[in-house]
């Protein structure tokens, strides 16, 4: 009986202790000048924020010769130090959809460039990013090239995965690397409905249980970013990030005609973009109740615990809309 009872605590301490082994905090940095704000550097230091993955260049084709090339390298105006970094190259797909890509040279190429911004900024990294939207018609090349990345870096190797890209796996195929981060926004596409193109639960459900087949090891990137999507006659303009939308709702310029939505009362300029009368604007938002909603879908759903939740991304317009004690929170629901 004592023995019974033992074996019991025994395990309900277990079952305890791995409960309580939360994610850890991290973010992406997504900006071309890395320099933190006040509320930035307070943010890594509240949440104990030791790893920081920062976009270190896209690649993009150039407009003449259609061959790829490094867009917007990353320029570093703070001492890094105190953190583990991740360089992330984001790639386009269309740089993958090209059946004459010399994947050795590019492999070769990218690969160069991370170095070259490491030794100017004294960083050493043990891991690298790749971020790519790869479809079906770009993945050989996709695939091959992680191969040859994972082949001369050396290094930790992850890999940005979407939705679909996990529902479909046997047809997407896995890249070879240590294990993916699941971007968990980005959903729907951006159109003048109703809809969020962040995140809909609606969409997401589509997607979820498939988590539970997926090979490979995932953390997940959660977004903590808004922006308007600017309408006129029906069609879609551009998106509008950094608006204040409660300084909109006092603009005498704008009118709120929704909990979404804004009408141009009178055609103005405002952060540099002309408004033309009857324009709208479609707010998207995560909610700290977006937020609970995707965690707790998450962990319903997971294969593995992730080691990581990186929210994206790091910047003090996207820090002021939560409350302090956010990112503490969302990991807690984990």
């Amino acid at each position: 009986m004592v023995k019974s009872f033992f074996w019991v605590l025994l395990f309900l301490f277990l079952t305890a202790c791995s409960k309580n082994e939360q994610p850890i905090i991290s973010f992406y940095y997504w900006k071309t000048n890395l320099k933190f704000s006040e509320t930035e550097k307070t943010a890594l230091k509240d949440n104990d924020v030791h790893k920081l993955y920062i976009r270190y260049f896209d690649i993009g084709l150039h407009p003449q010769t259609q061959k790829p090339f490094p867009v917007s390298p990353v320029h570093f105006y703070e001492d890094m130090k105190e953190f583990e970094i991740v360089p992330v190259v984001f790639i386009q797909n269309k740089v993958m959809l090209d059946k004459n890509l010399d994947i050795e040279d590019l492999a070769e190429k990218t690969l160069h460039l991370v170095t070259e911004i490491n030794n100017k900024n004294k960083i050493n990294c043990a891991e690298i990013q790749i971020d790519c939207d790869w479809s079906l018609n770009s993945k050989d090349n996709y695939l091959k090239f992680i191969e040859q990345i994972k082949k001369l870096s050396k290094k930790k190797l992850s890999a940005t995965i979407r939705l679909h890209q996990v529902k479909y796996f046997k047809k997407t195929k896995i890249p070879n690397v240590d294990n993916g981060v699941l971007m968990f926004y980005n959903m729907g596409s951006i159109a003048p409905d109703s809809l969020n193109s962040i995140y809909s639960r609606k969409i997401s459900e589509r997607y979820l249980k498939s988590l539970k087949k997926y090979p490979l090891h995932l953390d997940y990137a959660l977004p903590i970013y808004s922006w308007a999507i600017h309408i006129r006659n029906q069609k879609v303009l551009g998106l509008r990030s950094k608006l204040n939308f409660s300084e909109l709702k006092k603009d005498k310029n704008f009118e709120q005609i929704s909990p979404i939505f804004f009408k141009v009362r009178q055609s103005n300029y405002k952060n540099g973009v002309y408004y033309e009368e009857n324009d709208l604007l479609k707010t998207e938002t995560i909610s700290p109740e977006d937020l609970k909603e995707m965690a707790e879908d998450l962990d319903d759903n997971k294969a593995q615990s992730p080691k990581e939740i990186i929210f994206y991304d790091l910047d003090e317009f996207n820090l002021n809309n939560y409350e302090k004690n956010i990112f503490k929170q969302v990991v807690s629901w984990f």
